[in-house]
């Protein structure tokens, strides 16, 4: 687990080229690097921004705890959507988990005060488990940040733990000086309004490219809009004729 002091002198050594900054739990390192294996900076890297398994690993509550990171450390953050998984093990790549779309929180979004680089952090002080999922003190496991970018681009920050019961004296102690949100962030909850069903399997599927749909939308565009200004070319004529009539 990387401490405040050395988070600070990551970032002033470095060239800010990434955007998360894990403080709670904990993070696998240093991903906050540009260099000619990663030209774009690591935290494009899927699953982890870059870095493997690393050996020394964070203690996290059974019953799930606290997770805090700061997102903005880079350009282009006015807005942004927020994942935040569990992978469970280590059968996967590098000694990490195999899966790491167990879900722990709706996805959600984030507002920034600016699109240029803040200080502001998240945090969400009780994150619980992924549904159904059960375990106990010694199971070790991968929790995984996801920032997706306002370009659809994701950025990846993890840290490696090991659970442990709640109040287990090795659990690094929440309080206001990790966990914490500053005012100048503002959030939103994400959800979908359907505007065209899916065609199911026992429905003829009918196929239409992207120039007819823009075609078919441009002309329904405009004549609407036709429509609209032959009602109101009328429109005088109807009012003349009630008024002759009165």
């Amino acid at each position: 687990m990387l401490g405040g002091s050395v988070f600070t002198a990551i970032v002033a050594a470095s060239a800010a080229s990434a955007h998360i900054l894990l403080t709670y739990p904990g993070s696998r390192g240093n991903n906050l690097i540009t260099n000619e294996t990663h030209p774009y900076g690591m935290q494009w890297e899927y699953p982890c921004g870059g870095i493997t398994t690393t050996k020394n690993r964070t203690y996290w509550p059974t019953t799930g705890g606290a997770v805090a990171f700061q997102p903005g450390w880079f350009q282009g953050h006015s807005t942004a959507f927020l994942y935040i998984n569990l992978g469970f093990g280590t059968d996967g790549p590098h000694d990490g988990p195999m899966n790491m779309s167990n879900s722990m929180v709706p996805p959600f979004q984030m507002l920034g005060p600016s699109n240029s680089p803040f200080s502001g952090t998240v945090c969400l002080p009780q994150v619980p488990l992924p549904k159904n999922a059960k375990v106990k003190a010694g199971d070790l496991a991968t929790i995984q940040v996801v920032e997706l970018a306002q370009h659809g681009a994701a950025l990846y920050s993890c840290v490696d733990i090991i659970f442990a019961e709640p109040g287990d004296p090795k659990i690094a102690e929440v309080n206001e000086s990790n966990c914490f949100n500053t005012q100048e962030l503002g959030f939103a909850d994400v959800y979908t309004i359907t505007v065209h069903e899916p065609v199911r399997d026992e429905e003829p599927l009918l196929s239409t490219s992207g120039a007819e749909e823009t075609i078919t939308m441009w002309y329904q565009s405009k004549h609407k809009q036709y429509s609209a200004w032959r009602w109101l070319g009328w429109a005088p004529v109807a009012i003349g004729g009630l008024i002759a009539f009165a």
